[in-house]
């Protein structure tokens, strides 16, 4: 899709730091133009709507936001509201918290609250998630998969996200849970589409010229499918091991940055 140049999208695997140095956060409010920031939590991931709400709303307050409203939009019906319509239109930034991704994707997937989110993008708005609200960005969607094991059919499950990223499917949570087997066996099914596993406490931010830069702690693993040249995955039994050769995989630590138009890495001077 086509981003306006003051387009981010900030996609988080999950359990950033909220209390000490919250470097994710900070970078995800700095990258607000404005100095009044009005930021919008989407809670219809989780299933402690009220608590999650309240703790980005003090985390968001600290880092100098002057208004942070929260929406638990918690079925189809409620996407019909014009009152959250008129919310998500004036934030600056929409924020996903985590949860169940599934939740998010069929309560909101082809609604008008789903049109709006890619409206927000063309004009220039900020869409980030952390979790499941990372999950729900690309257009195949993880649902759920098996941790820790040697990739087969029945590692992962999959269906459709809110295709706000094209091209990629995202995993969080990602070596804390081993979880390169179920992406690599997202991969093995939908080899046109790139891999991308986030670490915890890890982000991209990605802009309008589909160059993301990592940010945090951990490190984000990028898996590209395009060239493999064996797979089983359409002749073996849902337990089977798979086989998968020729895949390239990147890994790449904060500062690093990817571009999605060349499926490169990009190194900055200092690390070369």
């Amino acid at each position: 899709m086509k981003y306006h140049k003051d387009t981010y999208l900030m996609i988080i695997g999950g359990a950033e730091d909220q209390t000490s140095d919250k470097v994710i956060l900070k970078k995800l409010v700095d990258c607000i133009p404005k100095k009044e920031k009005r930021m919008v939590v989407i809670t219809t991931a989780t299933e402690e709507p009220k608590e999650v709400g309240e703790q980005y709303v003090k985390v968001f307050e600290k880092l100098g936001v002057q208004k942070t409203v929260v929406l638990n939009i918690t079925n189809r019906e409620d996407t019909h509201d014009p009152k959250i319509k008129e919310e998500i239109e004036k934030g600056d930034c929409i924020f996903f918290t985590g949860g169940d991704q599934l939740r998010i994707s069929s309560i909101l997937g082809g609604t008008t609250v789903h049109e709006l989110l890619h409206e927000i993008v063309e004009k220039g708005k900020i869409i980030a998630g952390t979790s499941a609200g990372a999950s729900m960005m690309s257009e195949i969607m993880v649902v759920e998969g098996k941790d820790e094991e040697a990739p087969s059919r029945c590692t992962i499950k999959m269906a459709p996200g809110m295709g706000l990223v094209e091209g990629v499917i995202i995993d969080q949570h990602f070596n804390q849970r081993g979880r390169i087997g179920r992406l690599l066996a997202a991969i093995a099914q939908n080899p046109h589409s790139i891999g991308i596993g986030i670490d915890e406490n890890t982000a991209i931010l990605l802009n309008h010229t589909n160059v993301f830069e990592v940010v945090g702690s951990g490190v984000v693993t990028v898996i590209d499918g395009r060239n493999i040249t064996y797979t089983n995955t359409s002749e073996q039994y849902p337990d089977d091991p798979l086989a998968i050769t020729n895949v390239t995989v990147h890994v790449l630590p904060n500062g690093y940055r990817y571009d999605f138009s060349t499926n490169t890495p990009i190194l900055n001077k200092k690390q070369r």
